[in-house]
């Protein structure tokens, strides 16, 4: 029982007697077939296996299942910045399998220079080292692996709450028990802060002035008493409960970094590639990082791929595979994401981010002026959360609310995530129009009000 108290944390697991409600109103012959195929052949894990439906087809911001039935995707594990099924991007691709699909790893490919020379330019030639991986979860172990090289010291620093990919390292270095439980010992040497929550200010009980600066001063309170850690891995902005730190907290940060020869390494694998209106997101905190690490949209949702990408000076580990991955300078994976470059570039998709996701959180401002559910609404670019709660003044949680309103816009067509248990995560395609975005909002509407009026079932 605590295990599955655990797991409530993220809403949408596969465990619950809502998603058993939702199985058993699956009739399609066709579609209960592959799902018992594929709860016969893959092994179940939480949050995946068993499955919540199948897909047939995807286009722009929808997925489709095998019934016909069209979803609009706010969640996309954010690989779908761009839309699926992008003719831009997939025709590039086509043309690069039919020239070069793969290359041995003692070789490299003109596509993958490209990307790396692309990526250094765009961080304004501040960070000047690139490494590529197949996934997230990798290039977060070599980051963790250039920053015990270069700085001899072994231990890590991060977020309770947080998530850097699902191997072992990294569910040492995140801070997200539902990952951990079970598996016996981790990485040594993991230390943990609370997360910047500047809505429920968790921990401190100082005024709402000092902000996120109580959280800084504490950050910095546990690298001196623990010594010996040489990274702090953190999002530039929490992607699933979307906590939007201040410029001044990332300046103090980096402060702190550079005062006790500490790394920053930014994690920017779900929200880099202008998810929040800006090509990566620590250009809105106005400060540079040692590492920055992207992954997800970067493949532009075709092709699975991640990059590392480091200070000159950082170039120190050639004695040691940092890396050594099949996949390490992938053509297509370059392709593709040198194709969403060119993409973003061509249609200003920056400039619509901000358009946009001004539009959205003003849309979800009004849900919240319309329901004392809705606790917090925050955001930025295309990157928003809203927050469900019993009551606005004790901020007491509503997860049972949260899990309703997921299984009730998924009935209406709508995808989304729940994060924390009570946030409802809303991540659209960065191409998405206002009509879709008005289409969007209106399944919630109707959702929260057949929630607070009882009228769901």
């Amino acid at each position: 029982m605590s295990n599955r108290k655990h797991l409530q944390t993220e809403g949408d697991i596969n465990l619950s007697d809502a998603r058993k409600r939702w199985s058993e109103k699956i009739t399609d012959k066709e579609t209960q077939s592959a799902l018992d195929r594929d709860a016969q052949v893959f092994v179940h894990q939480a949050l995946s296996s068993p499955c919540l439906d199948v897909l047939e087809r995807s286009d722009g911001v929808h997925v489709q299942n095998l019934q016909g039935k069209h979803y609009l995707d706010f969640h996309g594990n954010n690989v779908h910045q761009l839309g699926y099924n992008n003719s831009y991007v997939i025709e590039r691709v086509k043309a690069q399998l039919d020239t070069l699909a793969f290359c041995p790893r003692r070789f490299t490919n003109r596509p993958a220079i490209a990307l790396a020379e692309r990526l250094v330019a765009l961080t304004g030639h501040a960070l000047t080292r690139v490494l590529f991986a197949p996934g997230g979860t990798s290039a977060i172990g070599m980051a963790l692996k250039i920053a015990r090289f270069y700085t001899g010291k072994y231990k890590t620093l991060a977020m309770y709450d947080s998530f850097h990919g699902a191997s072992m390292d990294s569910i040492a270095l995140g801070g997200e028990y539902v990952f951990q439980q079970g598996l016996g010992p981790l990485m040594s040497g993991s230390v943990h802060v609370p997360p910047v929550d500047s809505y429920r200010g968790m921990w401190y009980d100082r005024a709402a002035a000092d902000g996120d600066m109580a959280y800084a001063d504490y950050l910095e309170y546990v690298i001196q008493k623990e010594g010996d850690i040489g990274v702090l891995v953190v999002e530039t902005v929490r992607s699933t409960v979307v906590h939007v730190h201040s410029k001044a907290y990332w300046k103090r940060v980096r402060e702190i970094c550079d005062t006790y020869n500490v790394l920053l390494v930014l994690d920017e694998i779900p929200i880099g590639m202008g998810r929040t209106g800006k090509m990566f997101a620590y250009q809105h905190a106005e400060i540079q990082p040692d590492i920055l690490v992207l992954g997800k949209g970067l493949g532009a949702g075709i092709m699975p791929l991640a990059a590392v990408i480091c200070r000159e000076e950082l170039n120190v580990a050639s004695s040691i595979s940092l890396g050594h991955f099949t996949h390490e300078k992938s053509p297509l994976g370059a392709a593709a994401a040198l194709a969403a470059l060119d993409f973003m570039e061509e249609n200003d998709i920056l400039e619509q981010v901000n358009v946009m996701g001004d539009y959205f959180g003003s849309r979800l401002e009004e849900l919240k002026a319309n329901y004392a559910i809705v606790g917090d609404v925050r955001g930025v670019g295309l990157l928003w959360a809203v927050e469900l709660v019993k009551d606005r003044k004790t901020k007491e949680k509503n997860n049972a609310a949260a899990e309703l309103v997921l299984y009730a816009c998924l009935e209406r067509g709508l995808s989304l995530k729940v994060s924390d248990g009570n946030v409802l995560s809303l991540y659209p395609p960065l191409v998405i129009s206002k009509v879709e975005l008005d289409q969007a909002v209106s399944i919630l509407d109707s959702v929260l009000l057949a929630v607070t009026t009882d009228q769901l079932f």
